[in-house]
């Protein structure tokens, strides 16, 4: 190996850890048959380098519509968005997919920027096939790599694994049980490792577990992004009170690198999709975070971007807890997961969230 290979070797080694390591989101969605409400639902467990993110608005103009999302805490433009929905009911979310294509492309990590485009356009799923093909014929990479989950007023709930020049549509009806579940490789990948297959396994196994009762943004929000279930090992370790400290090998759904869980639930057919959508926002670490509703009127205080810091009052207090549930590295380089702590915090913090879910009303109702 010549001196130029072994820094290429590096430097592919180094960003496959940094996938491994942060950009390991979990997500699903489903169809209103397997719900619980017979809202649709579109859940996103956001791992990523940016621990500190906001929940903004974007208003509508003459040409397009307005919006709410989840944004990294700097994005003053509002320029990427990373899960939310549109005032038609229109929602979209993204994890990032490393068996797609070879990562070459020179153009690349727009996948914000697509979503922020389609959220003040889009009405259907249709019309965000209408927005790849847009970034596809332009004669230059797309620069993306991702599952994007989509969801509409209409019933439609699709993922759509898209690459720098192609796409496959994979429709509930066809591919799903009323819902599907994607990490971060793709099903029509061919290229490399499938990374995040057990997180993958974890929440498919989990939702089965949950599809009796009925799923609801409750299920992930406090059931899927606070379990430490491993399918591998078929348990959940945060009911095993003789893990005390474990280390965090990036095979749960909760990592120290996830920032927020999200879900959006659809408006039912009929009502009105500005008031019957609600986004259900755990910002921060999820598995000691609280859930609270946004609507595309309203959005708490606590989640918004703070005037003096730029960042949300309810992520920073979330950020202090994640200091403490993930204290440091062990000697094998991983984080250290402190069971016992977040076993002590979780019943008051389920408490919160659960009285967030009781005391919601839509407008409409």
């Amino acid at each position: 190996m010549n001196g130029l290979q072994l820094v290429l070797a590096i430097i592919a080694g180094l960003s496959l850890a940094c996938a491994q390591d942060v950009c390991a989101c979990t997500s699903a969605v489903v169809s209103g048959r397997a719900s619980r409400d017979g809202r649709s639902l579109l859940w996103k467990h956001r791992d990523s380098g940016f621990k500190d993110n906001f929940v903004g608005k974007v208003e509508a103009t003459d040409s397009t519509m307005a919006y709410v999302a989840l944004f990294n805490a700097g994005d003053k433009d509002l320029a990427e968005a990373w899960i939310g929905f549109n005032e038609a009911g229109f929602a979209v979310m993204n994890t990032a997919s490393y068996n797609l294509a070879p990562d070459t492309a020179v153009v690349k990590d727009r996948e914000g920027m697509v979503m922020s485009r389609a959220l003040s356009r889009c009405r259907t799923v249709d019309d965000f096939l209408v927005i790849l093909d847009s970034e596809m014929e332009r004669g230059r990479p797309a620069g993306i790599q991702a599952n994007f989950g989509v969801t509409d007023t209409y019933g439609n709930c699709v993922y759509v694994e898209a690459s720098d020049h192609n796409y496959k549509v994979y429709p509930i009806e066809e591919y799903g049980r009323g819902w599907m579940v994607r990490s971060n490789y793709s099903y029509s990948g061919t290229t490399g490792k499938r990374l995040g297959e057990v997180r993958h396994d974890n929440a498919v196994h989990l939702i089965e577990e949950s599809i009796v009762s009925g799923l609801s943004a409750e299920t992930f929000t406090e059931g899927l992004s606070r379990s430490f279930y491993h399918d591998g090992e078929n348990k959940d370790i945060i009911n095993c009170k003789e893990y005390k400290r474990v280390s965090d090998r990036g095979e749960y759904i909760p990592r120290r690198s996830s920032c927020a869980s999200v879900v959006v639930e659809g408006a039912l057919d009929g009502e009105d999709p500005r008031s019957g959508t609600v986004m259900w926002v755990a910002i921060g670490s999820p598995v000691v975070s609280v859930a609270l509703p946004v609507t595309i009127d309203s959005i708490p205080e606590r989640l918004q971007k703070d005037a003096s810091t730029g960042r949300s009052r309810l992520c920073d207090e979330v950020n202090r807890r994640r200091d403490l549930a993930f204290p440091r590295k062990g000697k094998d380089g991983k984080w250290i997961i402190d069971m016992e702590y977040i076993r002590g915090v979780l019943p008051q913090l389920k408490s919160e969230s659960a009285s967030s879910y009781r005391g919601f009303q839509r407008k409409n109702n």
